[in-house]
């Protein structure tokens, strides 16, 4: 009698023990998730500034009556497709992910090439507002990659621990997925070709 309350206790402080760890890890891994979901939001946050932004610009630049359409109607476009394309911040998958990130991307390369264009036209360059614009996106692209740096340490942090022993059981059977993190554009590795063509 005495040996089989003595199994039953055994069986209950391990059934306990057990539990509580199950309990923390799981609350763990919601907590560092998260926090990578809040910083997910805060990337968003940036990109839509830079989208704000850009419509502002487009009018300013729209007000330089010769200046070249096919330019502002490709970061129309551009920034069109770019607000198009949203993730939900607990599904953001390698696919999601660079889906979201060619959109961006296209609309850096609309953007690049406007302010190239720009250059032609003095009355632009000279414009307050235009220029305040210009500076506040510079701002803004700088603040996109900070953001995206954060995400990716917390995201990244989330997939080590879910990945790591005994913490995997527990992440299979709760369904914590691995997050997908921001990576360079394919080429980003090559230097850009400079044209000194001036003629």
């Amino acid at each position: 009698m005495k040996k089989g309350l003595i199994v039953l206790i055994v069986l209950a402080i391990l059934a306990f023990l057990l539990g509580s760890w199950y309990v923390n890890t799981n609350n763990e891994l919601v907590e560092m998730k998260g926090q990578a979901t809040y910083q997910w939001a805060n990337v968003e946050s940036s990109y839509q500034r830079r989208n704000d932004l850009i419509g502002n610009l487009v009018k300013t630049v729209q007000g330089a009556a010769d200046f070249e359409r096919g330019t502002l109607k490709d970061v129309i476009e551009a920034r069109a497709k770019a607000t198009a394309t949203n993730i939900d911040a607990n599904n953001l998958t390698p696919e999601k992910l660079q889906a979201f990130q060619q959109a961006q991307s296209g609309l850096s390369g609309a953007l690049g090439k406007l302010m190239v264009v720009v250059e032609r036209y003095p009355e632009l360059k000279a414009n307050q507002n235009f220029l305040e614009l210009q500076a506040q996106l510079e701002g803004t692209e700088n603040r996109i990659n900070v953001e995206r740096n954060k995400f990716n340490v917390e995201a990244g942090e989330y997939n080590i621990k879910i990945e790591k022993i005994p913490t995997n059981i527990i992440a299979a059977i709760a369904n914590f997925d691995p997050l997908a993190l921001f990576s360079s554009n394919p080429g980003a590795e090559n230097a850009p070709d400079v044209d000194f063509d001036f003629e």
